[in-house]
């Protein structure tokens, strides 16, 4: 997809949120970056972080496949803040909660993520199904930020 660098202030504010933020929300934000580049504010979160804690091994190796990273990420918190500039705030899986805040300019969307342990896929092909799920969903937003930022019809 074609990078449309923009000043700082105009940016798309995109937040990413699952429960832990060591797994699919990590994986949201890298990709992003991984497709926007610096075209998109993008932070991720958790509404149970594991704060502190490095991302998930398979999720950090599943992403290294496609040429992502997401290594050097740590699981944070929600950030009120950061949830009243976005412009997309983004729920993955089903397993975390979120609740809007006095401010906020977006609603909240919820991606339900593909689970493949739930059909007894483990390991590193359930880590890559997982990311190219969420992959795909990540391009169609990055596509419609960028649409809307250039003034583009679809």
């Amino acid at each position: 997809m074609t990078r449309t660098p923009q000043p700082a202030s105009t940016r798309p504010t995109v937040l990413f949120v699952c429960k832990s933020n060591r797994g699919k929300s990590q994986m949201a934000e890298a990709l992003l970056r991984h497709a926007a580049g610096d075209a998109v504010e993008v932070y991720s979160a958790g509404t149970q972080p594991a704060l502190g804690k490095s991302p998930n091994a398979e999720a950090v190796a599943a992403l290294a496949e496609i040429g992502a990273d997401m290594s050097g990420g740590t699981a944070a918190a929600v950030d009120h803040d950061v949830m009243r500039r976005a412009n997309r705030v983004v729920v993955l899986g089903t397993a975390a909660r979120l609740d809007p805040v006095d401010g906020m300019g977006a609603g909240i969307d919820v991606w339900d993520t593909d689970e493949p342990s739930e059909r007894g896929i483990e390991g590193a092909e359930r880590m890559a199904l997982i990311r190219d799920d969420i992959d795909a969903r990540v391009r169609r937003l990055w596509a419609e930020l960028n649409d809307q930022a250039t003034g583009s019809a679809d």
